[in-house]
C-alpha cells in the first residue's frame, strides 16, 4: 500500500480545521482597538489551537516521511487521529467564550490529550508496518516527549477543575515543547544518504 493518498487526505482534512477555526473568528464590533478587548480570549485560544494543528501536521509530515510502508491498521490509526483533531475547532471556540470556565478547559485538555495518544497510535502503527530496524523506529525509540505531553494533558486536566488558567498554561507548555518539528526524525532522515 502506498502512503500518498493517507498523506493527501490527512493534509486536507488539517486544512479543513485550519479553515473552520478561523470562520470562527468574530469581527469586532467597532473600529477602536479597544473593541478588541472581548476577543481576545478568543483570538488567544485559536493561535494555541492553530499552533497544536501545526504541530500536528508538521511531525505527521515527518513521521511518514521516515516511513515507507502503510497498512490498514495505519489507515485506521490515522483516522482516529483526525478524529480528535477534528474536534479541535468546536473545542476552541467554547474555551475562547469561557476561558476560565472548568468544563471547556478539561475537554479541551482531553482532546488533546486524546489526539496525542492517537498519534502514538498512528507511531506505533507505522513501525509494526516498517520494522523494529525502520528510520521510524530508530529515531522515536525513547519517545520522552510523547510522554510528558500525556502526563502534563493528565496534570492540567485534573488541576483545571481548580485552577483552569494552570492548565491553561500547562496545554501551552507542551505546544512549545512540540514548536519545533521532532529533530530525532530530521536527524535519521539526515543520516539516510550515508547509509545507502
Amino acid at each position: 500500500m502506498t502512503k500518498g493518498r493517507l498523506e493527501a487526505f490527512s493534509d486536507g482534512v488539517l486544512a479543513i480545521i485550519l479553515t473552520i477555526m478561523v470562520l470562527e473568528l468574530k469581527v469586532p464590533h467597532g473600529g477602536e482597538l479597544h473593541d478588541l478587548e472581548p476577543l481576545v480570549p478568543v483570538i488567544l485560544a485559536y493561535v494555541l489551537s492553530f499552533v497544536y494543528v501545526g504541530i500536528y501536521w508538521s511531525n505527521h509530515h515527518h513521521m511518514f516521511h521516515a516511513s515507507h510502508h502503510i497498512d490498514g491498521k495505519v489507515l485506521w490509526a490515522n483516522l482516529h487521529l483526525l478524529f480528535w483533531l477534528s474536534l479541535v475547532p468546536a473545542i476552541t471556540a467554547w474555551v475562547g467564550e469561557n476561558p476560565h470556565a472548568p468544563w471547556p478547559v478539561v475537554i479541551y485538555g482531553v482532546v488533546l490529550m486524546m489526539a496525542g495518544l492517537a498519534y502514538l497510535f498512528v507511531e506505533r502503527a507505522l513501525i509494526a508496518v516498517n520494522g523494529r530496524d525502520s528510520e521510524l523506529a530508530q529515531a522515536v525509540r525513547h519517545g520522552y516527549k510523547e510522554k510528558l505531553s500525556i502526563v502534563l494533558y493528565a496534570v492540567a486536566v485534573g488541576v483545571a477543575f481548580q485552577r483552569a488558567w494552570i492548565a491553561e498554561l500547562l496545554y501551552a507548555a507542551v505546544a512549545v515543547i512540540w514548536f519545533i518539528p521532532d529533530r530525532r526524525i530530521e536527524r535519521q532522515l539526515a543520516a539516510r544518504p550515508a547509509q545507502e
